[in-house]
């Protein structure tokens, strides 16, 4: 169970770029609108939940996901001892049980407590933010921003916007802005091959 699998992918004019792909708690969610006994569900919040004591196991959630963001327990999960004891919340999906959908929730229980998700606060290079769309505000630990802002400055993208699904999850690729461009500037930075070394006598041309 890959909650936040990282694919690599081309980037147009050369080169690859990282692709984490959590659940992407879609707005208008094909895998609720599919399940039989409405075991997945959205939240006010805007996450979208499953509740195991629901599910029937039926993985039809699963396929209907053009993400591949949800995950079936084939066998018995194992319980960390802290969760041991702890009561089945759809927030927290702990105990794990078998023969249910599981996947990333955006640990709606640690924000609801003013506590960021697990993802943010591993993230060594600050690179995941986590926002609201209503308060205009998004965070990666370190910094406050308007989310408007950051994800027009940085060209934010959604992964599949053709499906009509309007997933909550934004991609920044940027500008080169750690590089000092302004994110205003168009086209590419010329590029510099400082390290490249030419023999004495070398013959060079140009198109």
């Amino acid at each position: 169970m890959e909650w936040i699998e990282v694919y690599e992918a081309e980037i147009a004019g050369g080169g690859t770029q990282f692709i984490p792909a959590p659940c992407m708690q879609c707005e208008n969610p094909p895998c609720v609108k599919v399940c039989p006994v409405g075991a997945t569900f959205p939240t006010p919040e805007g996450t979208v939940l499953i509740d195991q004591e629901r599910c029937i196991g039926c993985r039809i959630c699963m396929a209907a996901c053009p993400y591949d963001r949800r995950f079936f327990n084939w066998g018995t999960p194992p319980v960390p001892p802290e969760a041991a004891l702890s009561d089945y919340n759809p927030d927290h999906q702990t105990p794990a049980s078998r023969g249910t959908v599981m996947k990333c929730d955006f640990c709606p229980e640690m924000a609801r407590d003013g506590t960021l998700p697990y993802c943010i606060q591993a993230c060594p290079n600050d690179a995941i933010w986590y926002g609201d769309f209503e308060e205009d505000i998004a965070t990666n630990g370190r910094t406050v921003v308007k989310a408007t802002k950051l994800i027009s400055d940085n060209s934010g993208y959604r992964l599949k916007e053709h499906l009509g699904t309007k997933p909550r999850v934004y991609y920044l690729p940027g500008h080169g802005e750690d590089l000092g461009r302004d994110p205003h500037d168009e086209g590419r930075i010329p590029t510099e091959w400082p390290w490249i070394e030419r023999a004495e006598g070398a013959v060079t041309w140009t198109r």
